[in-house]
């Protein structure tokens, strides 16, 4: 008679060092480099996936063993180790379920400007067939789309939106509502907010607050050789003039939390904020 053997993960489960930090989005915003970036420490272990499990999203449904095996085995010398999973920020029930499974992880959210992150997860979606519709028609069909979704996942833990996790393009781009709502959970202390552009343009000093932030040695960054897709058509003024209008009062709301410094041109309450 043979006997069923537990999964090799099940069985070292117990021995896997547990996440120390979390990227957790915004998508769009640059999360695989930074990923990429923070992994190349000498004192980070990366995890056994690409990037991240996403289990306090969409695979909330596995057993803690299965996301504990994600990670690499605890040894000395002593690194930290993390993952990366730009939706956790946005899904409505994440930050609870981080809050309670790990009380002392840190977290840390990578913004874009709201109208250039939102169009590119359009294109995005469109590449990936998910999209039909043009961006201003979609921008407009966003509201029905997303319609009593939120509700739905609060009622019914188990239940995956579609239409939330590739039509919320407005919504994802709405980060004060979601550091907000993050922050009903954890302490803002616990959460570090870095920008996207200025992580483009000068890695080593946007990582220096990385490091800092996660109580790491400074380290010099490598260059990253990322496979860039397509470039979407650039966006008309006149069009991202008027979805950076609907946009503006969660900007306003975003720079009025704690720990929050972002530039973003053409934002009054960003311009007002730095003035």
């Amino acid at each position: 008679m043979r006997v069923a053997r537990a999964p090799l993960g099940r069985l070292t489960a117990c021995m896997a060092q547990l996440p120390d930090f979390l990227v957790i989005g915004a998508k769009r915003a640059g999360t695989t480099s930074l990923y990429r970036y923070l992994a190349d420490h000498p004192d980070v272990r990366s995890t056994r996936l690409f990037k991240g499990s996403h289990y306090f999203d969409v695979r909330y449904d596995r057993p803690w063993w299965w996301y504990r095996s994600c990670f690499p085995l605890r040894r000395p010398p002593a690194a930290l180790t993390g993952e990366a999973s730009p939706y956790y920020m946005f899904h409505p029930l994440a930050p609870g379920r981080i809050a309670t499974s790990l009380p002392r992880v840190r977290m840390i959210a990578l913004l874009r400007d709201p109208v250039e992150r939102a169009y590119s997860q359009w294109s995005f979606e469109r590449r990936n067939g998910h999209e039909t519709l043009d961006f201003e028609a979609a921008v407009a069909a966003e509201p029905c789309r997303l319609a009593g979704e939120v509700e739905r996942m609060l009622a019914e833990p188990g239940y995956e939106s579609f239409a939330l996790r590739h039509h919320g393009y407005l919504a994802r781009s709405r980060y004060g509502e979601q550091l907000s709502r993050l922050y009903t959970h954890v302490d803002p202390t616990r959460v570090l907010v870095l920008q996207s552009e200025r992580l483009s343009r000068n890695p080593a000093d946007e990582l220096a607050r990385a490091w800092a932030f996660l109580g790491l040695p400074p380290h010099e960054p490598a260059p990253l050789r990322l496979d860039a897709a397509p470039p979407a058509p650039p966006l008309a003024a006149d069009v991202r003039m008027r979805v950076a209008a609907l946009l503006a009062p969660d900007v306003e709301r975003l720079v009025r939390l704690p720990r929050v410094d972002v530039c973003w041109p053409g934002y009054p309450a960003v311009e007002d904020a730095r003035s």
